[in-house]
């Protein structure tokens, strides 16, 4: 054999050694794995909770008023796609909506920020006593019940003119400050300290730190966060119903009660409404779900 012939490289384009490669790899891989057909039984009856909720609402939101009845569950022929259009303007939908928006934009944008800064002080003057009151006195706004103190509040805000969407926005942030913080003072302690020690080398300010170091570096957390806000905002009913005194100004939750009379409910036009309100959250859920998960995994276990 020469040394022409050692030298020569291996042919690997070869497709059928390809597969048969492919193939022992695949094998490889699920030597030792295991289906557990209970617990994959269990999640399958466990989805049932939200498919089948989700169902009714689209079931009902496609019925007349004559096919409402039994279990609810039976699928409508013909369907009433006219159910919409109808709620789009019994509710002034584009109006709602926006306010709703409004609401729920800056409630998230004010979490992400106040509950970022307050997590970001309290990490790191952890060794001083006055910041570690301060986490302790925001756990503890955790377990006052928020029908204690609603009256209070919207006495407050309507004394100093917060009677509007901008109050609702103003207790959403400063309510979610205590949960919100607790969730980012775990991930900021995963960051290591030599980063903003760099960076103060350079010349950097502590406000340089945190907006172009620290910030950056919490974008899983963010995401949770941010999809906890949103969900706060956007569903909420009870602030809103309480605080807005222009009836012009509500949101989409409460202005959907209209359907609901004090002796009949118009079934199908609520159930219409609630998809169409339903629709950004589950957008929002789409696009943000990939980072919910890895933000507090990371935040939990560090």
């Amino acid at each position: 054999m020469t040394a022409s012939t050692l030298s020569k490289p291996v042919n690997n384009t070869n497709p059928l050694r390809r597969k048969n490669q492919a193939g022992r790899t695949r094998k490889s891989s699920r030597e030792g794995y295991k289906v557990n057909w209970w617990l994959t039984a269990l999640m399958l009856v466990a989805s049932l909770t939200v498919l089948l909720p989700l169902y009714f609402t689209v079931a009902m939101a496609l019925k007349s008023p004559d096919q409402i009845g039994g279990t609810g569950l039976a699928w409508p022929n013909p369907m009433n796609w006219e159910n919409f259009a109808a709620a789009y303007v019994a509710t002034n939908f584009p109006r709602a909506f926006i306010s709703t928006a409004f609401v729920t934009v800056f409630s998230v944008l004010g979490s992400l920020a106040c509950s970022s800064l307050v997590a970001y002080a309290i990490a790191r003057n952890w060794n001083r006593k006055f910041f570690r009151g301060s986490f302790v006195y925001l756990l503890s706004a955790m377990f006052i019940p928020f029908p204690v103190i609603i009256l209070p509040l919207i006495k407050q805000t309507a004394l100093l003119g917060l009677d509007n969407p901008a109050g609702v926005v103003f207790l959403h942030v400063l309510g979610g400050i205590s949960f919100n913080t607790l969730l980012y003072i775990a991930f900021v302690r995963s960051i290591p300290v030599e980063l903003e020690e760099s960076a103060r080398m350079d010349g950097a300010t502590t406000w340089q730190v945190f907006r172009k170091i620290i910030f950056p570096l919490l974008a899983p957390m963010n995401a949770t966060v941010g999809i906890f806000a949103f969900l706060g905002s956007w569903n909420d009913f009870l602030l809103p119903q309480m605080m807005i005194a222009d009836p012009a100004l509500q949101t989409l939750p409460v202005v959907q009660m209209l359907f609901q009379g004090e002796f009949n409910t118009n079934y199908s036009l609520a159930f219409a409404s609630y998809l169409m309100a339903m629709a950004p959250t589950l957008v929002v859920y789409i696009l943000a779900q990939r980072w919910v998960l890895s933000g507090v995994m990371r935040g939990a276990v560090k």
